[in-house]
């Protein structure tokens, strides 16, 4: 079973694997959805919620401890007021 990895390392892991593999296979027909990333293997699942795209991640990879989520198109899951934090380009 993996270690926990500290936060800001499977943050840091998660969207580098988001923006090199997942990124350019999900951006086109998921905008908006939410993309649950296992940092340890590289597996990931995409839903319309957090919650549905980790229990779809979890169903393939069990184990899987050190899961980092991305919203397709915006630089975070949650959004602050006054920001849509909407990916430019």
């Amino acid at each position: 079973m993996p270690r926990r990895r500290p936060a800001e390392e499977t943050a840091r892991r998660g969207d580098g694997m988001y923006e090199q593999d997942i990124r350019p296979q999900v951006e086109r027909f998921h905008h908006g959805e939410i993309v649950a990333i296992d940092v340890d293997s590289g597996s990931w699942a995409v839903a319309g919620s957090v919650l549905g795209a980790t229990e779809l991640l979890r169903a393939k990879r069990p184990g899987a401890v050190n899961v980092w989520s991305v919203r397709v198109g915006h630089r975070a899951v949650y959004g602050s007021a006054g920001s849509s934090g909407r990916r430019a380009g």
